[in-house]
This record gives C-alpha cells, sequence and structure tokens, in this order.
C-alpha cells in the first residue's frame, strides 16, 4: 500500500487550476508591462526629450526624466492599488480584476503615442492605476479558492510565473532590437508617427485586453467572498474594505505597517535600482561599440564629416533628420567634441546666421564642458582642416555610413536591453520558487532574512564590478533570483496577515501603499547620480550602491512580523 503524502497540486480540481491559470495570465500580463516600460524607458527620453530634430537631450536630463516617469508610473501604481483593493473586497475579486486588466492595457497602447513627456506620464500613471490593482485581487483570489495546504505552493507559484511575464518582454525587446538592427522596423508609420521600436513594444502591451473576455465569461467570485457579502447584507455584519477597520484596530494597523516596511524594501530595491540595470548594460556596452568603432577610424571618418559639413552647411536640415550628436565617434571615450560640434552647427543653422569655423566653436564653447581653456583648444584642434577637400556625394555619403552604423549600434543594444531583462528574470523564477521551497521548511521570516540579505549583497555586486560579456550570464541572472526572491514572500505572506473582509484592502495597503514610499526611489537614484556622484565616470554605479541600504529596512521589520506558516487564513 502506497503510504506517501499526495503532493500539494493532487488536491486541485480543474476549476482551481482554472483560477490559478487566469489569475496567473493577469499577473504575467501585467508584469510584462511593467518591463516593456523598463526596457522602453531610455529610448523614450531620448528621443521625447530631443530639443530639436537631430540634437540630442543630455546624459543628465535623460537619467533625471527616467526617474520621473518611473516615479510617476509607481505613483498611479500605488494610487490604482489602493482604489481597486477596496473594490475588490467590496465588489468582487473577479469584476475587479476584469477592470484592471483592460485599464492597463488600453493606456499602455496609448503610451506608444506620446508627443512629449508629459504626455508620457501620464499614460504611465494611467497604467499604473490598473497594474497597481490587479496584484491585491489577484492573490485574495487564489488565496480563498485553493485549500489551505495548496495555498502557499500556488501563490508561490503564481508569484514564479509573473517572471514569465518579465521575460516575454524580453523575447519582444530582442526581436524588435533585430528588427531595428536590419532597418525592417523604422519605416513603420502609424497615425502619423514613426513607430520605432520602444512605441511598438507599447503597442504590443495592448494585448492582454483578450484575457478580459475569459474573465467576464467563465470566472466566478469565491464561495468564501459570497458568503461572506450574503452575512453583510443579512446580518449588519462589518464594512468590506475598510481602511478605517485595518488601521484603527491595533492587531491589524501593526500587521499592515510591518508589511508596509517589508515591502518598500523590496520594491525599492527592485524599481529604485535593479530595474535600471537595462541602463548599466547600454551604458557598458555603447561604451565597448564605440571603441570597436573607433579602433576601425570611425572617429577620423566622423571628423572629416564634420570638417566638411562646416564648409557645406546647407544640407544641414536634411541630415538632421537622419543623425544624432549622440551617433557621433568621438576621438577618445572622454572628449565629447564630435556631438558638441555637431549640435554647435545645429543650433547656427536654426539661429540664421551664417556658418563659419569661428562661430562653430564659439557656440561648441558654450556645450558641457566647452568653456574650459583646454576643451576650446582641443575643439578647435577638431576643426583645423583635418577634412580632405569637398567631393561630390562625400556629405551623403558619411551620412549614410553614420546612419548604418548607428542603427547597428541602437539595433544591439535594445536586443542587449531585452536579453538583459531575460536572464533577469530566469533567475528571479528560480528565486521565487526557492523562496517558496524555503519557507515551508524555515518558516516566513527566516525565509525573508535571507532574501532581504542576498538581494543586497548581489545588487551591490553587479553594480560595482560588472563590466563586459563575461559578467553578463552570471552576475545578471544571480541579482534576478536575489532580489525577486522576496516578491514570492510577498504573494504568500500579505494575504495571510488579513480577514477576509480585509485580505484584498490589506495587501493593497502593504504592496501599494510601499510604492507611494517607493516612488522617492527612483528620484532618489536620479539626484545621487546627477549630483552626489555626478562626478563619477559612471555616476550610476555609486548611486545605486548607495540605495542597497533600502533593504535593511525589511531586516528592521521582521522581529514585528508575525509567523504565518501552518496557520489557516484568518476570518
Amino acid at each position: 500500500m502506497n503510504t506517501a503524502p499526495r503532493r500539494w497540486y493532487h488536491e486541485l480540481t480543474r476549476y482551481h487550476w482554472f483560477v490559478l491559470i487566469v489569475a496567473a495570465l493577469g499577473w504575467l500580463f501585467d508584469t510584462m508591462d511593467q518591463q516593456l516600460f523598463n526596457l522602453a524607458r531610455q529610448p523614450a527620453m531620448e528621443e521625447l526629450l530631443a530639443p530639436s530634430v537631430g540634437a540630442a537631450p543630455s546624459a543628465s536630463e535623460v537619467r533625471e526624466k527616467a526617474g520621473w516617469a518611473t516615479s510617476i508610473f509607481m505613483i498611479g501604481w500605488a494610487t490604482g492599488g489602493i482604489f481597486f483593493g477596496v473594490l475588490g473586497d467590496r465588489y468582487g475579486r473577479a469584476k475587479t480584476m476584469l477592470l484592471t486588466i483592460l485599464l492597463y492595457s488600453l493606456c499602455t497602447g496609448l503610451s506608444a503615442f506620446s508627443r512629449g513627456f508629459w504626455d508620457f506620464a501620464l499614460y504611465r500613471f494611467l497604467t499604473g492605476l490598473g497594474v497597481g490593482g490587479e496584484f491585491a485581487v489577484g492573490v485574495a483570489l487564489v488565496a480563498e479558492v485553493m485549500p489551505d495546504r495548496a495555498r502557499p505552493h500556488a501563490l508561490g507559484l503564481l508569484q514564479a510565473l509573473s517572471a514569465v511575464g518579465n521575460i516575454t518582454a524580453a523575447f519582444v525587446g530582442i526581436s524588435l532590437g533585430q528588427l531595428e538592427n536590419t532597418l525592417l522596423q523604422g519605416d513603420w508609420n502609424l497615425l502619423g508617427i514613426k513607430m520605432t521600436a520602444w512605441r511598438v513594444m507599447f503597442v504590443i502591451g495592448t494585448l492582454p485586453a483578450l484575457l478580459a473576455i475569459v474573465i467576464r465569461k467563465r470566472l466566478d467570485e469565491p464561495e468564501q467572498w459570497k458568503a461572506l457579502v450574503a452575512a453583510h447584507k443579512n446580518e449588519g455584519g462589518k464594512q468590506l474594505g475598510s481602511y478605517a477597520e485595518l488601521l484603527g484596530t491595533p492587531e491589524l494597523r501593526r500587521r499592515a505597517l510591518v508589511g508596509l516596511a517589508m515591502a518598500t524594501a523590496g520594491v525599492v530595491g527592485v524599481w529604485g535600482i535593479g530595474f535600471f540595470s537595462p541602463e548599466l548594460i547600454r551604458s557598458v556596452f555603447t561604451r565597448q561599440y564605440h571603441a570597436e568603432a573607433r579602433e576601425q577610424g570611425d572617429a577620423a571618418e566622423d571628423r572629416a564629416f564634420l570638417n566638411l559639413l562646416v564648409r557645406q552647411p546647407a544640407q544641414l536640415d536634411a541630415i538632421a533628420q537622419m543623425i544624432n550628436a549622440a551617433d557621433l565617434i568621438n576621438l577618445t571615450a572622454e572628449d565629447r567634441d564630435a556631438s558638441a560640434i555637431y549640435t554647435a552647427l545645429l543650433v547656427q543653422k536654426k539661429s540664421g546666421q551664417a556658418i563659419t569655423t569661428d562661430s562653430v566653436l564659439e557656440q561648441a564653447a558654450q556645450q558641457p564642458g566647452g568653456a574650459d581653456e583646454a576643451v576650446k583648444a582641443r575643439r578647435a584642434e577638431y576643426l583645423s582642416g583635418a577634412a580632405a577637400a569637398p567631393r561630390t556625394g562625400a556629405i551623403q555619403s558619411h551620412v549614410d555610413r553614420i546612419a548604418a552604423r548607428t542603427q547597428g549600434i541602437k539595433g544591439s543594444l535594445t536586443s542587449l536591453a531585452g536579453l538583459t531583462l531575460l536572464v533577469q528574470n530566469i533567475g528571479a523564477f528560480f528565486g521565487i520558487y526557492m523562496f517558496s521551497t524555503l519557507t515551508h521548511f524555515t518558516g516566513r521570516r527566516f525565509a525573508f532574512a535571507v532574501s532581504f540579505l542576498l538581494a543586497m549583497l548581489s545588487t551591490i555586486l553587479v553594480f560595482s564590478s560588472f563590466n563586459d560579456a563575461t559578467d553578463f550570464y552570471w552576475m545578471i541572472p544571480l541579482m534576478g533570483f536575489c532580489q525577486l526572491s522576496v516578491f514570492g514572500g510577498y504573494a504568500i505572506y500579505f494575504p495571510e496577515l488579513f480577514p477576509t473582509r480585509l485580505r484584498s484592502t490589506g495587501t493593497s495597503f502593504c504592496y501599494n501603499v510601499g510604492r507611494y514610499v517607493s516612488a522617492s526611489g527612483p528620484l532618489f537614484l536620479g539626484y545621487l547620480s546627477n549630483n552626489v556622484f555626478a562626478d563619477s565616470p559612471e555616476p550610476l554605479r555609486p548611486a545605486a550602491m548607495t540605495m542597497c541600504a533600502v533593504y535593511l529596512i525589511g531586516l528592521l521589520a521582521l522581529p514585528f512580523a508575525p509567523e504565518t506558516k501552518d496557520r489557516p487564513l484568518p476570518e
């Protein structure tokens, strides 16, 4: 006779699996949207912040506005979580999930048609409303439908599958990078807007709206919630989804505040530091690609092109449509002379003044670093006649060469950003699964302590030591494993802290009020990068390492956290 204990999944019926799959798909698509934003953030800022056609925004402005866009998204996320969390308790988990999926899908699509920073930020805020609401109602739904023994395993699997959404976004990024590299994708226009890779990502982000059809037709509310609603109507029970009760009851308030502190640590760690890894990767590999181009003589060719352009500026308006100042290769990794002189040419052309070598050098002195006497002398040397005599078609041949090189680099960087997300979230999947396994044997608090500590150490390692391709395939997945393991704990632990009438509300409070606090993370990262560490060769690195101290908040909250292992859900 076989006396081996049954596996947790043997207790699940077909409907249990259906609920888990639908909730997992909702959360999977939710996280896909989040990661499409992370992939699109930097190229979107570079395009939307450009002061004029052909000119490039400063790196500090791109960093600052990328932080602002992320924080606005997170504020929307927090607001939506609080609002829809209450709706989930009062009007139903399934109905609320339907609304959140429709909202984040449609507003993601609108992001593709942004004209400037502020309309982009508005669309991201509206998207955040839906993204924030989905998590709390999804985990409440799964927690209440599943058998007690299967509950933590099912919730851990639900969170682990969110990594599949992130991986899906990564494949989108890699595929679009390949199209961008081959010059196929850049010719697509929609509603009069050129669909560059980051815009196409957001168009793809509308697809989760199709899941709403399945939810509308087949997903029922949990029996536990329906019984509570019936009792509330017939007997005048306590208010469902009441923040007054949550924060007015001492024990519930203590649990909510402890959960808030724990969520803040993990969310800042991921959204304020970890999900800026694509920016780190772009920085490292842009430097590498430009170094390779210099070795092939491209910097000298670009110098000849600018000398020709000073003498033949009539074509500048057409050239500005094809070449950005950041596309030019400088003579050394440290100088910015080529991009500064090209920007000066654009300014001179726009002003209508006669373009001469002296006028361009005078304008170049107003570009970053240009007031320094040594830089002035170097830029004067740059335009000292190094180019050959102008030839018919010479400028156009340079333009074609630079455009092809730029397109290749951009495509490679887009693919690399997607690959970063891919390996990071392969690590995340196993990290979340690790938490689910570890907490089964050790309890919730010990598993959180291990995860917070590993997240802090791995993040410091990546931002201090990542330098080339050899580091890529082990450092990035290691950081994903450690950072996202904490989120497996949130899905399991937060529903166990609150009674049925407050489960969605309480989970939302912990996870989403934490985002109000956490929204300062990207802004603080930008502040550290642009001010405290502005003189560093790569300001993002020391800024990110400094912010790793946020994980100490989670560790300090754990002694006050109740242990919920092997206990039924509170009623």
